[in-house]
This record gives C-alpha cells, structure tokens and sequence, in this order.
C-alpha cells in the first residue's frame, strides 16, 4: 500500500525562500556597499544628471515587468493569481540572484561589491530572461520548479551574455540575442525535458475566457507603451538614444498594425484572435532590439516591425500545432513566436544593417551588462571588415540558439526531480492549489475547487 508523501515537501517554497533570503542578507552584511559620492562638486552634478537620465528609463522598465508582463500571462483564466504572483516573485528573486553574481564577477574591488543604480538594471535584465523562459511551462510546474529554474538559469545567461557581447563582439543593445533568442530556447529546453514525448490535450482550465484574455491585452498595451525604455535605456545619451526610441516605437507600431491585418485573413470570417494581438503587437520590440542604435533608415525600421509581426502570427497559426504534433513540444504562452522567431529575425537584420552601412558610419553599442561593445570591439567593428562583424553576429546567435537549448534541457532534468514534483495535471492552471479564495471557502460542490484545495494539500505538490 503506498504511503502519502511527507509533510515537508509543503514547507518547500517558504524554507528554500527563507534561507536564500538569509544568505542574502549575510552577503550584503559582509560585501556590498553603495558607491560613494563624489566630493567635487562637478563631478556630484554629473552623477545627478546620469541619476536622472536612468531612472525615468528604470521606472518604465519597473511598470513593464511587474505589471505588464504579469498581466500579459493571465490569460488563464483560473491561473491569473499564480501568474501575477509567480512573475513577481521570480523578478525578486532572479535580480537578487543576479546581483550576488555580478557583484563577485565584475563588481568587486578590495572585498567590496559597489552598488548602484546600473547594477540593479542589469541584474533585472537578467531576471527578465527567466521570466520569458517559465512562459513555456506556466500552469503546469510548481513553484518550487519555477525557483530552481531561476536559479540555473541567470548564472548560464551571464555567461552566454559575456560569450556573445564580450568576447564575440555582437552588437545588440536591445537584448534581441542575449535576452530573448537565450530565453526563448532555455524555456524550449526546459519543457522539452520536464514534459518529456508525452502528448498533451487542451486542459479544460487552459481555454481563456474574455475577461482573462482583456487582462492580458491590457498588459500587452502597457509593454507595447514602455517597450522603447527597454532597448534604449543603455544607450549612450543623446542622438544615439534618440535614434533608437525612434526606431523602436516605428518597430512596434509597424507590427500593430500587421498583426490585425494578418490574424484577420487567417481567419475565414474575418475576426481577431486574441492571442495574436497580445503577442504578435510586441514583435517588433523584440526584433529591433539588435539594430535600434544602428543609421538604419525609418523604412527599415517599419520593416521589420511588419515582418515579425507576421511571423509571429503565423507561428501561431501554424508552427505552434507542429511542434506540438511532431515534436511534443509544450510552449503555454507561445515564447517561440514572440521571442524566438522574431529575435532571430532581428539578429538577420543585424547582419543585414552591418554589411550595407556605409563605410563612415559608427555606432555606440552598450550591451545588456552595461559593458560598451564598442570599445570591446575597439570602434565600432574595430579592425574587422563589415563581413566579419556580420559573421560575429550570426554566430553570436548560434551560442545563443545551442547553449541556451542544451542548458534548458539539462535544467529541466534537474525539476524532475521527486521533491519537486510538479501539479497533477486535473489541478493544473488553477490559482486554488496554491491561495486561499476567499469567495470559495463555503463551497461544498462535489468536485469543486474546495475538494480540489483538499486533495492539493493531501498530494503536497
């Protein structure tokens, strides 16, 4: 007769969050300081200008991830609870995560980490890329796996980013790359390993109801606002900057407008599909990250903001039912049609941009990590010729695509584990596994989301 699991594995989450909140606390006690203000007046009214110029970009970046992006995953409409609360609770802990790493790699002079203002934007850069990742499996991992996710991820992110930005070359101020090519197939990966060749059918909980799908197109409509804060806040200031708001706003309008075109003919009676307004009007965000900063003409820009789109519609369309029927391949939210097929589009674009520019053009890079990829590659490309430069950035999306994959994979055999056992799939996308409802407490219906709670609690997943 089999015995019912331990009562441990419930206090999982709380003692797992507790201790590293803990050694957190012990480090910044022994390393981390702030960085000390100058005592030259000018060189004080400098760093309040750079102060000012940031956060404006920051608070922006602050709304899209905590607010919009957890509105864009509550399309479940059962699971809006977890998803808000889940993508919170990851921002948190991956940017703390992020700040221990960078801090002993990059950050640390005589036993002392300095901090500021920078350091945390980056580090949320990081935590940006775990939150696009869980998208593939949302509704049906723990939170516990959600964790240990995190916790894999953010240190392979660095090391791609340093890989791809430091020692490759690559220029991509917007993260097209670094964060949503590396997210996208680290989450792939993750899924593939976790659900394994198993086929999965529509879970009665999954179909979104209007009222969750007009949750998530308000979060997309606030992504969409503050998406050129985003690519444009590492930017050197000034008409670099400028230059990529403005090619990032074109990117995204141009991909709103294509994507109601092509979700209403692929559709025989001419209707939208929410899905594809929700993801396929972020496209061009995603895309134009790699060549925001770059003398592209307007036209290009609305380009490519109109070909991701696309793209992004048609993965939908098709690509999503083909992996899932050829592949077994579980993708919830769809990352692959809003991150991976066009950041790979976006890094063509690179390519493309390079070998055409003009032999007086240069630009500025700033990588995701704050490093400027400019002076890492000594001007603009430095001493390679515009072939060689375009070369880098194809392969800087090769380490992408295959590292990030392979990591994902082995990521996703380490939540497979017993202790992190992930829902059974007749409580899986409901927010009563893991909150108390209120308005629910009194239910007695045979079957109903009391009993559910009940045998959740009795499981321990």
């Amino acid at each position: 007769m089999a015995m019912p699991p331990p009562a441990c594995p419930r206090r999982l989450l709380p003692l797992s969050l507790g201790l590293f909140q803990g050694a957190l606390l012990l480090f910044f006690t022994l390393f981390v300081t702030y960085d000390k203000p100058s005592a030259q007046a000018e060189d004080a009214n400098l760093m309040a200008n750079q102060l000012y110029g940031i956060f404006p970009f920051f608070q922006d970046i602050q709304v899209m991830l905590v607010v919009g992006l957890g509105l864009l995953l509550a399309f479940l409409p059962r699971y809006g609870l977890s998803a808000l609360t889940h993508n919170f609770l990851l921002l948190n802990f991956s940017t703390q995560w992020a700040l221990v790493l960078q801090g002993l790699l990059h950050h640390l002079h005589h036993g002392q980490v300095h901090l500021d203002l920078r350091n945390l934007l980056t580090a949320e850069f990081a935590a940006v890329t775990v939150l696009i990742s869980v998208g593939a499996v949302l509704g049906r991992a723990s939170p516990c796996q959600l964790l240990v996710v995190a916790a894999c991820e953010v240190p392979i992110y660095l090391a791609s980013e340093w890989a791809i930005v430091t020692r490759l070359g690559v220029l991509d101020v917007g993260g097209t790359i670094t964060i949503h090519v590396f997210s996208c197939y680290f989450g792939l990966g993750v899924s593939k390993a976790l659900f394994g060749a198993a086929q999965w059918p529509v879970h009665p909980k999954e179909t979104p109801t209007p009222r969750s799908d007009l949750l998530s197109l308000v979060g997309m409509l606030i992504l969409w606002v503050f998406w050129p804060s985003f690519v444009a806040v590492l930017c050197q200031p000034g008409d670099v900057q400028r230059r990529a708001i403005l090619n990032t706003l074109l990117a995204m309008s141009a991909s709103a407008v294509t994507t109601v075109v092509a979700s209403s003919l692929l559709e025989r009676d001419g209707k939208l599909s929410p899905s594809h307004l929700q993801n396929g009007s972020l496209a061009g965000g995603v895309a134009i990250g790699a060549v925001a900063d770059m003398a592209v003409p307007p036209v290009a820009a609305l380009a490519l903001g109109s070909l991701s789109a696309v793209a992004c519609v048609l993965g939908f369309r098709f690509l999503t039912p083909f992996l899932a029927r050829k592949l077994t391949l579980h993708d919830q939210c769809g990352i692959h049609n809003l991150h991976g097929l066009p950041g790979i589009l976006g890094a063509a674009a690179s390519a493309v941009a390079i070998l055409v520019a003009s032999e007086d053009t240069r630009f500025s890079q700033t990588s995701p990590m704050g490093g400027n990829a400019s002076e890492v590659a000594g001007g603009w490309w430095g001493d390679r010729e515009a072939g060689g430069q375009a070369l880098c950035q194809a392969a800087g999306l090769a380490v992408a695509i295959g590292g990030s994959l392979l990591a994902g994979l082995l990521a996703g055999v380490v939540i497979r584990l017993p202790c992190l056992a992930r829902p059974p799939e007749r409580l899986c996308f409901d927010d009563s596994l893991y909150f108390k409802i209120e308005d629910q407490v009194g239910s007695s219906e045979p079957g109903g989301t009391t009993e559910e709670g009940a045998l959740a609690l009795k499981e321990q997943v």
